[in-house]
């Protein structure tokens, strides 16, 4: 299983790719959300996490995809979307299911794709 890794001066971060759930914007962190329902937070916008995603994956990686301005998904996880309610579900099937809020547009783009690629 492919691994990120996450340096700051005061600690490091070690997580399971296929463990990742989501990534959420907040300013000018990024929080992660782990399928155990942890969460970790690590100095850097989404922008910046885009760029260590594709450093450390590789840039034809399509394991996460960006959603909007707030948001990186895991695709694996991607339940449902729902375009009039503007919610995306993400799920194991198992033991979680977080709902989060996103603009019609970008649920419109990534069911779009999602039907193209079969993803």
């Amino acid at each position: 299983m492919a691994k990120l890794y996450f340096n700051t001066r005061d600690e490091l971060n070690r997580i399971d790719v296929s463990k990742i759930v989501y990534f959420e914007a907040d300013g000018n962190y990024t929080d992660i959300v782990m399928v155990n329902k942890l969460h970790a937070s690590v100095c850097m916008n989404l922008s910046e996490m885009e760029k260590t995603l594709a450093e450390q994956l590789g840039p034809n990686d399509t394991t996460f995809m960006r959603i909007g301005k707030r948001f990186i998904v895991n695709m694996q996880y991607i339940y449902q979307i729902n375009v009039l309610k503007q919610q995306l579900i993400l799920s194991d099937y198992d033991h979680f299911a977080f709902q989060v809020t996103i603009s019609k547009e970008a649920l419109r783009k990534v069911k779009d794709l999602m039907l193209q690629t079969r993803i």
